[in-house]
């Protein structure tokens, strides 16, 4: 079992980074209205909420909102689940022809990012996928970048990152264990 190593970011620090990522955005599509926020679930899902309403209280546009589920679409499923449960991809909008914003915890690995691209796929075509993650701690398996990072953290693969964020934790903060 990992122990407790450091909190890398309190709950000021991520919500000024996911305001930092909402005026980023904005600024890279230049308009809100053809862009949509996909969280990957689990935390992906709140965090791209908070950025939506950040988004809108900035434009006054709130992009659609929606959830993808990874689970059967990642290489390693049998190496990380036993019994994998699905909590089911939630988009109720058409994606086709949009900008389709994924949001995630943490980038690691990149197999996630690919795997929540490939759903998204399944759903529709997107003129364009842009990928934002709160922590980026290295270790890349896969040639995929986040276009929008709250926080680029090094980290050894002995390490692990906890995104703490209601509704599944008690606390908005970025712990790091090892």
């Amino acid at each position: 079992m990992s122990s407790y190593k450091a909190t890398l970011m309190n709950e000021t620090a991520v919500r000024l980074a996911l305001t930092r990522i909402a005026h980023e955005i904005i600024e890279k599509n230049r308009s809100c209205e053809n862009l949509c926020l996909v969280g990957i679930k689990s935390r992906g899902v709140p965090l791209a909420e908070m950025i939506a309403e950040n988004i809108s209280s900035i434009t006054g546009t709130r992009p659609a909102t929606g959830a993808v589920d990874v689970t059967f679409y990642r290489d390693d499923l049998t190496k990380i689940y036993e019994n994998p449960c699905v909590g089911g991809t939630a988009l109720d909008f058409d994606i086709n022809g949009k900008i389709v914003v994924l949001v995630d915890d943490v980038l690691f690995t990149g197999r996630t990012a690919r795997a929540a691209m490939e759903a998204v796929m399944q759903q529709g075509r997107p003129s364009r996928i842009q990928l934002v993650e709160l922590v980026d701690r290295g270790h890349r398996e896969l040639p995929i970048r986040g276009d929008f990072i709250g926080k680029n953290v090094p980290t050894s693969k002995s390490e692990h990152i906890e995104v703490k964020i209601p509704p599944y934790d008690d606390r908005i903060a970025v712990e790091l264990y090892g």
